[in-house]
């Protein structure tokens, strides 16, 4: 076993763990969880967002590395210190990664495609606009990181069962959508499961919003 594949193997288990937890427990661990979601698509928002509107290889720059960076910690602080933001966040992330698989599975490509990618943004920020305007956050943040954990699992076994390591880092729900009927139908149903299951589990149980810089300040 040399060292690449070792290491492919512990961050694929790392993400296999996160994804599981992301999965069937994002709701509970929620405050937990988010601002590290956020980094993470923050990181991948960021690189795809160059990768757009210049046509770029995915983080084949050291451009798309300081905005994907710099759009992850923005989106991990706003997570932590913001109920709203968090909640924004993995709304807009719901609808931006899904908008992006489905376009792409029926042609229409990120990179270098303005278009597609304007539309994923929409879709996200009126993902988001809803979710808040009519208080839906529940119900949406159990679907979401039912959803977004399943594209986690599903993209770590598609990557050691040796998927292009690139394409699905970017989005593995576009991969899977675009590339794999089987690992499709995989996510959709893993999703729907952990929804479900999330669902009946957090009947009873309610997540606290909060606003730790005002709590902060409050104290200090």
């Amino acid at each position: 076993m040399n060292d690449s594949f070792f290491a492919v193997m512990c961050g694929g288990m790392i993400a296999l763990l996160f994804g599981m937890i992301l999965c069937f427990a994002g709701y509970r661990l929620f405050l937990v969880l988010l601002p590290i979601w956020g980094f993470f698509f923050g990181f991948g928002l960021g690189a795809q967002s160059i990768q757009a509107l210049f046509g770029e290889a995915f983080l084949a720059t050291i451009t798309s590395w300081a905005v994907g960076f710099i759009v992850a910690v923005v989106f991990a602080v706003l997570a932590y210190l913001f109920y709203i933001a968090a909640v924004a966040i993995v709304s807009f992330s719901l609808g931006y990664s899904v908008t992006v698989g489905v376009l792409t599975a029926i042609g229409l490509p990120l990179a270098g495609g303005f278009i597609a990618w304007l539309i994923a943004v929409v879709v996200g920020i009126a993902l988001a606009f809803v979710v808040l305007r009519f208080n839906i956050q529940k119900v949406v943040i159990e679907l979401a990181t039912a959803f977004l954990g399943a594209g986690a699992i599903v993209g770590v076994f598609v990557l050691l069962f040796g998927g292009p390591a690139a394409q699905i880092m970017q989005n593995p729900v576009q991969f899977v959508l675009k590339n794999s009927p089987f690992w499709a139908i995989v996510f959709i149903v893993l999703g729907i499961v952990a929804f479900a299951a999330q669902y009946m589990n957090n009947r009873s149980w309610e997540v606290q919003s909060y606003n730790r810089m005002s709590d902060s300040m409050a104290t200090a």
